[in-house]
């Protein structure tokens, strides 16, 4: 059975005139329904750990958790930290089918990898949901990473290839876990498709949250022991330390 929505056309309607901000509901002076204010006041990721993007005080610096155990990806590319209002809208998506917030994250994270690009940052060779056990797709009727990757891919020309990775295991919802229960929880979870090419492949995943990092660390070390080149993950936003939300 097959849940994926269709959604090759466009999920909200971008003119160039009379634009409405989706958070404040002015009219707009951007190309998309965001308002320079707002995006001004957004929770930009700032100084952060090189490979998983952890909020750190300083820039250029590696967490004591990367350092002590590197992880199997190489980086995180996010543009924002977990905080209001990225986390409403991201909840708004995920799990109120509100694609319209969805597309314009998906939006702001092209313009941040697009500049990444520009400067120093790899563009890989094709983009990588994180997958949706089946169950779980049956009963939301999407799947929001794969949603964000084909945006992207629309955005950026990179392939998006959402069969490359299996979920094979229906488990409890990583949110509601703490970080060992979240590692334990997805022991066995993920599989490679039977056909899947992966041998010397850049290969970035892609996901609306990175939390813990157990879910991206698991599923690239599989991809890395399958002979991929790298691994990068591509999400919306990265959560802090608990007790630094903002």
């Amino acid at each position: 059975m097959h849940c994926q929505p269709q959604y090759k056309g466009q999920v909200y309607i971008w003119l160039k005139n009379k634009q409405t901000c989706l958070l404040c509901d002015e009219l707009t002076d951007t190309s998309h329904p965001l308002c320079t204010p707002c995006e001004s006041e957004l929770p930009w990721l700032g100084d952060h750990c090189q490979m998983c993007a952890l909020p750190l005080p300083m820039a250029g610096l590696t967490c004591g958790q990367c350092q002590k155990k590197p992880p199997a990806f190489e980086q995180v590319v996010t543009p924002f930290t977990y905080g209001f209002p990225i986390d409403s809208l991201i909840t708004r998506f995920k799990h109120n089918a509100k694609w319209p917030f969805g597309r314009l994250l998906a939006e702001l994270l092209s313009q941040s990898l697009q500049h990444r690009f520009d400067e120093d940052l790899i563009r890989p060779d094709a983009l990588v949901p994180v997958p949706l056990a089946n169950k779980r797709l049956r009963e939301r009727g999407y799947n929001q990473a794969a949603m964000i990757a084909h945006w992207l891919s629309d955005s950026l020309n990179i392939p998006c290839d959402e069969r490359l990775l299996l979920r094979i295991q229906d488990t409890t919802a990583q949110q509601d876990l703490d970080a060992k229960a979240r590692k334990h929880n997805l022991q066995r979870a993920f599989a490679l498709a039977p056909d899947a090419l992966i041998k010397g492949r850049h290969l970035a995943l892609v996901d609306d949250v990175l939390t813990t990092g157990a879910t991206a660390e698991n599923l690239a070390h599989l991809l890395m022991k399958a002979g991929a080149q790298r691994v990068d993950v591509y999400c919306l936003a990265r959560t802090p330390k608990p007790g630094e939300l903002t």
